[in-house]
């Protein structure tokens, strides 16, 4: 069985619970450290051995380097007793300068796998500190024999042009982690809501952009009722002045709290109509080159999703003829885009997702153990690289349509 030690930045984000549930289910043994930014019981799992190697603070990027330094220095006394791993995953910049530490602890033969789903800002600069951070990435990611990342932008945008790193590059998009033994699961179709009842935008998972918040708490006050914004998953706090304070003092819109993903999908997303697609954190830059996780979590369960022009999620929608774009970043752009939506309309919307093939939205067992195998041949490969440049793979998968 092959052995994985998993370094998360934040052992408490769902993400990282969904992809170690991925490995496991592909046949590996996993054993989870890093840091704690807050405490998350829903992202605990059962029979997986966790790690503390400190705390951090979400935005406070010097105490999070002060941190790395310190779970450097500590990590022979709280990893030492671990047995050697075959394979060590890095998830972000952090995780990487640990990781080269964690496999020199265990003979330097380790190979390193980095795993980076979002681009931060800092990255991006034009400048001495955006230089200097990338020079570090290229040099804390000169062993690293995988890049994992989930948007073809990424490598567009940042891999190929900016980046020092030489990883040769492995797209694994946001999709359902769906592990049952059925062979294909079943569509779901959205279906519009009785009459006097309102329509619902859900908007779940990473709560982290102050200007959605705003533009749809004024849409749905100009809309008076006909519409109600529904929000689900963890807030960024350091984003938001008060964030629960704000919600609570508006009349059409609700925070019903954290969830377990993937299993509350199915129940979440059965209350909404509407995705919201959209993420202005770092507008221009990360925001417009990811593919987040309810992209594919609402088209997945029928709910139609609601993406800004000129972003990787428009261009993806597009490809299939799915979806709403939003022209205008504003509440009157949005009531003009869904304002007068009607049964029929929203029919048409709804069975057009249907007609996507479920492999489009879900990462089912299969391609959970194609993950680990691909892993495990790290183990047998020579150290050689494919840089992200060379990467010759369609821009999304191919499993749009029937």
């Amino acid at each position: 069985m092959l052995q994985i030690l998993y370094l998360a930045q934040d052992l408490a984000d769902p993400a990282v619970r969904r992809r170690t549930l991925a490995l496991i289910s592909g046949g590996a043994s996993v054993t989870l450290a890093g840091f704690r930014r807050s405490d998350n019981p829903l992202a605990a799992i059962e029979g997986v051995m966790s790690v503390a190697l400190g705390k951090t603070a979400d935005g406070r990027f010097l105490q999070r380097i002060g941190a790395v330094a310190g779970a450097c220095l500590s990590l022979k006394r709280k990893l030492g007793h671990l047995r050697k791993p075959d394979v060590i995953i890095a998830r972000n910049l952090e995780m990487l300068a640990v990781a080269r530490r964690a496999a020199a602890l265990f003979g330097g033969d380790v190979p390193i796998v980095y795993e980076c789903l979002d681009i931060h800002r800092l990255m991006l600069r034009d400048d001495m500190i955006g230089r200097a951070l990338r020079a570090a990435e290229g040099s804390l990611g000169r062993d690293a024999r995988l890049l994992i990342t989930s948007s073809p932008a990424f490598l567009e945008h940042y891999f190929r042009p900016l980046s020092h790193l030489e990883a040769t590059p492995m797209l694994i998009e946001n999709k359902v982690l769906e592990i049952s033994d059925a062979k294909e699961a079943a569509h779901e179709t959205g279906t519009y809501p009785p009459r006097a009842t309102p329509w619902k935008i859900g908007w779940f998972g990473a709560l982290r952009c102050s200007k959605s918040l705003a533009l749809l708490a004024e849409f749905s006050r100009r809309m008076e009722g006909r519409f109600e914004i529904v929000l689900r998953g963890r807030p960024a706090h350091s984003e938001f002045d008060d964030f629960e304070g704000f919600v609570h003092n508006e009349p059409f819109m609700r925070f019903d709290g954290a969830y377990r993903n993937p299993e509350d999908l199915p129940e979440i997303y059965g209350g909404a109509h509407f995705t919201w697609a959209i993420d202005f954190f770092e507008e221009g830059q990360n925001s417009a080159w990811l593919l987040p996780n309810r992209l594919y979590e609402g088209c997945r369960y029928g709910r139609v999703p609601i993406a800004m022009r000129g972003t990787e999620t428009a261009r993806f929608l597009s490809a299939r003829n799915i979806g709403l774009v939003l022209e205008e970043a504003s509440a009157e752009g949005l009531a003009s885009l869904v304002g007068a939506m009607t049964p029929d309309r929203f029919t048409d919307a709804a069975a057009r997702i249907e007609q996507c093939h479920a492999t489009t939205w879900i990462f089912n067992r299969s391609d959970c153990e194609a993950l680990v195998q691909r892993l495990a041949a790290l183990t047998r490969e020579p150290h050689a690289f494919a840089p992200a440049a060379a990467m010759t793979a369609p821009r999304h998968n191919e499993g749009g349509m029937p």
